[in-house]
């Protein structure tokens, strides 16, 4: 049986206690279940459930306004998804036409 190597220091002389890998090296312990959980991609549903995915077209859903500004965001906006993060409220960051950089709710949009 083969144990990964250790993610912080690359050690090959990883044991396993239980559920738990330790590296005897740097000390560092991990659960090799969570970590094959953190290197899936994230992922984001737009308004009509549809998978998102970096690079994507979307337009907006409805008018959103700008936190801080007095500035609308018009329903039929046209964006380009930068990037998925994971954040609690706005999971995309497009470049959203005629405005710039921002962060969006998937929620408020369409993939188009």
């Amino acid at each position: 049986m083969s144990l990964p190597p250790c993610p912080k220091c690359s050690s090959e002389y990883v044991y396993q206690d239980q559920a738990q890998l330790i590296c005897p090296e740097c000390g560092h312990e991990w659960n090799p279940a969570d970590a094959a959980a953190e290197d899936a991609p994230l992922t984001a549903k737009d308004a009509n459930g549809t998978l998102l995915q970096e690079g994507d077209k979307i337009t907006v859903a409805k008018d959103l306004k700008v936190k801080g500004s007095s500035l609308v965001i018009k329903i039929g906006t046209k964006a380009v998804i930068r990037r998925i993060v994971d954040a609690k409220d706005h999971e995309l960051d497009c470049k959203v036409d005629g405005i710039g950089e921002m962060m969006v709710t998937a929620a408020f949009v369409k993939k188009s």
